[in-house]
């Protein structure tokens, strides 16, 4: 029997983390369990609670029971939920199905990709999947179907125990999906400002938004492959040297 620990960072009750639990769950002879964040948690990285108890909630969906929900970040789910609540270590963590894709510069920023990496940082087989379209009402089906082929990939072929894989769908029918392009970081940027705008008493306040400046390069970029119709698979591996600029700032050591 093996065990799978799905989380994610739209919270416990997002139809993306639905389909991909019904999904997983036709892997034969495999044991899901569900630990999430109780409300909507996009973007908080690899945040942790600290200041504040955090408390494990039962979740029904539909009358039945679904897993746990948690008021904290999706690393808090995945730390708390190996750590403490679930009986065995799970074989593998999916974080998803996430609702707006994380690629590029998203990956720093992306709780969903952040509770894959703490599976990873806790010994265990992570994966993080998501969405292109960042629409609730979106069709989860082909994502959930590419995430149970890859979840089935990984608990038979472990990854390198520094790696995660950060899974990418195109938001398009499953026929027009063209298969699965294995590739690399792109370096996407957003161009970000903030909105100053007024409470009804009249104290400022500010609102981010911006656009999405897409870098073109080559087809084995995670945005190209996804803008070409790919399921974009990258393996991420969070270490941060700039190994290059070492022997370029020795001479600091004799300051």
């Amino acid at each position: 029997m093996k065990r799978i620990l799905v989380t994610n960072d739209d919270g416990i009750n997002s139809p993306g983390i639905l389909a991909l639990v019904r999904a997983l769950k036709s892997i034969p002879n495999v044991h899901i369990d569900v630990v999430a964040p109780d409300r909507q948690q996009s973007a908080v990285g690899h945040a942790l609670t600290v200041s504040s108890p955090l408390r494990a909630t039962k979740f029904h969906r539909d009358g039945d029971y679904f897993g746990w929900a948690i008021n904290g970040t999706p690393a808090d789910c995945v730390k708390l939920g190996i750590s403490s609540l679930l009986e065995h270590t799970p074989d593998l963590v999916v974080s998803g199905i996430n609702h707006g894709s994380n690629t590029a510069v998203n990956i720093l920023y992306s709780g969903t990709v952040s509770a894959a990496t703490e599976g990873m940082l806790m010994g265990v087989n992570s994966i993080a999947v998501s969405l292109q379209s960042f629409s609730l009402e979106s069709d989860c089906e082909p994502s959930a179907h590419y995430a149970k082929k890859i979840a089935e990939y990984t608990l038979a072929n472990p990854l390198p125990a520094d790696t995660i894989l950060n899974v990418n769908v195109p938001h398009l029918p499953q026929n027009e999906i063209k298969g699965i392009r294995i590739t690399h970081q792109g370096k996407s940027l957003w161009n970000d400002r903030y909105d100053k705008r007024e409470d009804p008493m009249g104290t400022p306040y500010y609102w981010l938004h911006g656009e999405y400046k897409l870098q073109y390069g080559d087809e084995y970029c995670d945005d190209i492959a996804i803008r070409q119709g790919y399921v974009s698979v990258s393996p991420i591996k969070f270490e941060l040297t700039n190994t290059d600029y070492l022997s370029a700032i020795k001479n600091i050591e004799n300051l």
